[in-house]
């Protein structure tokens, strides 16, 4: 009997060995399978997650500190901003207009009478802003926007509080902050005109849809297309040579006729359209010492392709014709670094050149030097 009993234990010994051994392969087996999949990627550091988590809510959580006033805002705007917007926020050239169409009786009220009434061409940012959080958020993650969060936080503040002292809604003595702002925000003409659909939010309401989208064996042919009306083709220039310093390259050649196909991102295709690699080629200028200066870089850093397309007039003219109208003045370098740094109006129409003071004397001169040689 002591065998036999020595026997059995022995089995069930065997038996809890030989189920381990298998459990240990299959987790081997599947730690091998997993293992290619966990060496992609790292997890974030605390400095990158801090440096992407920007976003600010209508609570105002998660703006940071800092303050403007309404002088240092003029300020920057005039130099970074007055190019697309024009110098009061009224421009429609570029961009449509951010500032016009409330009342002192708006901002008592909250809600903005012409956006039901009708009576303004065009509704303004202020005119449909319900967030004051949605304004400053957006100028600091998306603005300006050749150069995007190139501001900081007291200039955010600072051209905040400018639009908001263009709209009459903070006197022009107003320093803007975070201890403040949502202060401020109790004074928005349209802050209680904010509208839910609850077709969109509650999965209980109503669809704001009906249709039913045919995924398989369609009866009907359906296109898909791209594409920008004629009239509006051109209207600000080439947008192939109008392009922000980051993210992909979304611009096509509005000098030419539209294509009849589908219009596809030139960035998505593994050789770029003739029209883009022209678009990509350097512009360079080299001063008497022999350094080179990439002028691409320096129009699109300081917001000067916003205005002016190389070869197409956007709000100003563009830089080809420029060079063709002084070609062969005297003295023509310093000419134009002169007007780049101070700005003025009437020589290309009532549409007025911003002073660009922020640009680098040396910066001034190599862009000067560009268009001196012809602008290629």
């Amino acid at each position: 009997m002591q065998i036999i009993k020595h026997k059995f234990k022995f089995k069930n010994v065997l038996a809890f060995s030989l189920a381990s051994s298998l459990i240990a392969i299959s987790t081997l087996s599947n730690a091998a399978e997993d293992k290619p999949w966990q060496s992609i990627g790292r997890k974030a550091t605390t400095d990158e997650v801090k440096a992407w988590d920007i976003d600010v809510r209508g609570d105002f959580k998660g703006i940071p500190k800092g303050q403007g006033s309404v002088a240092q805002g003029e300020h920057v705007w005039e130099g970074k901003c007055a190019s697309c917007h024009g110098s009061f926020g009224e421009l429609n050239e570029v961009f449509p207009p951010l500032v016009g169409g409330t009342t002192e009786e708006d901002i008592k009220n909250g809600v903005v009478a012409a956006n039901a009434k009708g009576g303004v061409a065009q509704k303004t940012t202020l005119m449909k802003l319900a967030r004051l959080s949605t304004m400053w958020d957006y100028i600091n993650r998306a603005m300006p926007w050749n150069a995007p969060k190139s501001l900081t936080h007291d200039e955010v503040y600072a051209v905040t509080a400018y639009i908001l002292n263009l709209g009459g809604i903070i006197p022009s003595d107003f320093t803007l902050s975070d201890k403040n702002i949502a202060k401020v925000q109790e004074r928005l003409p349209n802050r209680n005109g904010l509208v839910r659909f609850d077709g969109l939010w509650d999965v209980k309401g109503k669809p704001d849809v009906k249709n039913v989208a045919c995924m398989s064996n369609c009866e009907v042919d359906q296109k898909l297309t791209s594409f920008l009306p004629d009239f509006a083709r051109n209207a600000h220039g080439n947008l192939a040579e109008q392009n922000r310093v980051i993210g992909a390259v979304r611009g096509t050649d509005t000098s030419k006729p539209a294509p009849q196909a589908l219009e596809v991102n030139p960035s998505a295709k593994k050789n770029a359209g003739p029209e883009l690699k022209e678009a990509a080629k350097p512009l360079v200028a080299s001063d008497a010492a022999g350094t080179v200066t990439d002028v691409k870089q320096l129009l699109a850093k300081n917001t000067c392709t916003a205005c002016h397309g190389i070869k197409n007039k956007i709000v100003g003219p563009g830089f080809n014709e420029i060079a063709a109208k002084y070609k062969g003045k005297a003295d023509l370098e310093n000419y134009l670094v002169s007007k780049i740094k101070t700005g003025g109006s009437g020589v290309w129409g009532a549409v007025p050149m911003p002073p660009q003071a922020q640009l680098k004397d040396a910066d001034a001169k190599a862009i000067a030097q560009w268009l001196s040689l012809g602008a290629k």
